[in-house]
């Protein structure tokens, strides 16, 4: 499951039978008093009834995927796979290998709506067992001390079998009972079950097991409760960090390597108020900004520049923020700034007018658009007028400076939901409970010979978190500022009278 690492003999000592015996002896005992539930535990029964209401009387496989190799023997961070986490509450670094398994059951035999969920997973190993200090990956004295299954059991109220039980579990009745596996989440158990179906002579149908992938994802369209909240708070601890940001950019400056400085703070605020960043932070700083996956970071921060923040916290119940704001390095915009960034807010105001239950999804992205392909004729640079380049078929010449969409839906993802039909999401219709981006931007290359040389090299992008209501929407990030005005003001008292984190850490400003 886990992709194996290489062997490494040159790293491997080995241990005498004495030490075997010692390592094993007078150590405290285990906690008996069993972990509360975690925070999404009471909402993950509807999500999965929701699921096995979909595909009554088949075997449904969700890994949470294993450890991947970063270099000979380290790993990635690992997180697991977004379905997984959906369906078991599971969030921060938990569960390597684990599987859940929604094992169709007589219907009057459950209230599950058809299935029995059981999560199977390696708990940990007596102090007598080798795994304990010589397991790298899973042994207690190498990654720290994992969940028995009765404290798994404990957190996530669902049945639990350790992991070595899986392979028997899945061959029982393999003939006669349809199975299907989240493919991509753990490429080895996938192939293995492959094998299994192949050996029983079952085809191996690779579309029925998109399908429940698919199901899975847009089981996501919506949010319950619990995820609102958690996007609220994502959204509060992101602010946060922009904030930090914001305060330390003289410093950013000073430093050199300005966008790396920003990447760090806004990380340290990441880590600390949750699991990680939800995805690679953009810090681009001038020119940078009109690279629209700018996540090199390696630039400086130059007074009179534009700095693109596009940054989100990622909670530990790995619900993400996806917010963006272009902030002017000296604290104040340039004219030539405030016009390309009066025009995305124009744009942005546009879209989220339109935000709520009934409107298509497109319209959202219609509706930005059609603000910037006006401004950008009115500046002279269409070559065509803005409704033949808002034409489909024989237009599109705003995306020169456009290219991107304005929304995509947000959740346990940055892009969440993106396996969903096209029906459901692009083609499809906002709903309450939904929770997009709206992101417009305007980005002039300085290598771009149409555009004026006074707006060449800037880059704007204005983006927010919008949570769908029953009479329209909530940003769920109206806290950070929007208005160039505004945004002004609030980097006014930041930029100048705010400690730094260089100063907390070194007791004043360096000398």
């Amino acid at each position: 499951m886990s992709e194996k690492r290489p062997d490494l003999p040159n790293r491997q000592s080995p241990f005498s039978e004495a030490f075997k015996e010692f390592i094993a002896t007078d150590w405290a005992p285990y906690d008996s008093e069993l972990p509360t539930a975690l925070p999404a535990t009471g909402h993950t029964p509807a999500r999965r009834n929701a699921i096995s209401a979909q595909f009554p009387g088949d075997r449904l496989v969700i890994p949470a995927g294993g450890l991947k190799v970063r270099s000979n023997d380290t790993d990635f961070r690992y997180r697991p796979h977004s379905a997984f986490a959906h369906l078991t509450g599971l969030g921060t670094d938990r569960e390597p290998d684990a599987v859940l398994v929604l094992e169709p059951v007589d219907t009057d035999d459950t209230p599950s709506g058809g299935h029995r969920a059981t999560l199977y997973f390696k708990p940990r190993a007596p102090r007598t067992d080798e795994e304990f200090y010589a397991n790298a990956r899973y042994g207690e004295m190498w990654v720290g001390q994992r969940e028995s299954l009765a404290e798994m059991a404990a957190l996530t109220d669902l049945e639990v079998a350790p992991i070595d039980q899986l392979a028997d579990d899945l061959a029982k009745d393999v003939d006669s009972t349809r199975v299907r596996i989240v493919r991509g989440a753990d490429e080895a158990l996938t192939a293995r079950l492959d094998a299994l179906r192949t050996e029983h002579e079952v085809t191996v149908d690779e579309a029925l097991d998109d399908a429940l992938t698919v199901a899975l994802s847009e089981l996501r369209l919506r949010k319950d409760a619990f995820e609102v909240e958690q996007m609220r708070l994502a959204c509060e601890k992101t602010a946060e960090g922009f904030a930090a940001v914001a305060a330390d950019l003289p410093e950013a400056v000073r430093r050199g390597r300005g966008e790396r400085w920003v990447e760090g703070v806004f990380g340290l605020y990441a880590r600390h108020a949750g699991n990680a960043v939800g995805y690679d932070t953009i810090a681009a700083s001038g020119d940078h900004a009109n690279t629209l996956h700018w996540i090199r970071n390696d630039g400086e921060l130059r007074e009179g520049d534009l700095l693109l923040l596009d940054a989100g916290v990622e909670l530990d119940t790995l619900y993400t923020a996806d917010i963006t704001r272009t902030l002017p390095v000296s604290g104040t915009f340039s004219d030539a700034q405030r016009k390309v960034y009066d025009a995305v807010l124009e744009a942005q105001e546009a879209a989220m007018a339109v935000c709520r239950p009934g409107v298509a999804f497109a319209d959202v992205h219609k509706a930005a658009i059609t603000v910037i392909a006006n401004r950008l004729h009115e500046w002279g640079l269409l070559p065509v007028t803005p409704d033949v380049s808002l034409d489909k078929e024989t237009g599109g010449h705003h995306r020169r400076w456009m290219v991107h969409g304005t929304s995509h839906h947000l959740g346990i993802d940055v892009h969440d939901c993106a396996q969903a039909r096209t029906e459901h999401y692009r083609e499809g219709t906002l709903e309450e409970g939904m929770i997009i981006t709206v992101e417009p931007g305007i980005y002039f290359k300085s290598t771009d010979l149409l555009v004026p040389d006074e707006l060449r090299g800037i880059g704007v992008r204005i983006e927010d978190d919008i949570l769908i209501t029953a009479d329209g929407y909530e940003n769920l990030s109206a806290s950070l500022p929007r208005t160039a005005d505004d945004v002004e003001a609030w980097l006014a008292p930041l930029l100048h009278d705010q400690p730094r984190l260089h100063d907390q850490r070194s007791g004043g400003a360096d000398r």
